[in-house]
């Protein structure tokens, strides 16, 4: 059974939290903590990602989670 967007977003913000101000993480990280098989899950990920209070950046630029290709890199949003 896939996950919801809420188990999605509770783990991306679980992870975020946990690294805390000024770290990143790989939304595939999440993607790993919800389903054995993750890869299908990744554009789902990513889609959640876009709607909290993350960052997306890529090679150190900000980024749409949904648009960039290739690997990003979520953190938190600076208050």
């Amino acid at each position: 059974m896939a996950p919801t967007d809420a188990e999605i977003a509770a783990v991306l913000m679980d992870l975020a939290r946990a690294r805390g101000p000024g770290k990143s993480l790989c939304p595939s990280e999440a993607a790993k903590k919800l389903a054995s098989d993750w890869r299908p899950l990744m554009p789902r990920v990513r889609q959640v990602a876009a709607t909290l209070p993350l960052v997306a950046t890529q090679k150190g630029r900000l980024v749409d989670p949904t648009g960039a290709s290739g690997p990003i890199r979520l953190s938190l949003r600076r208050v």
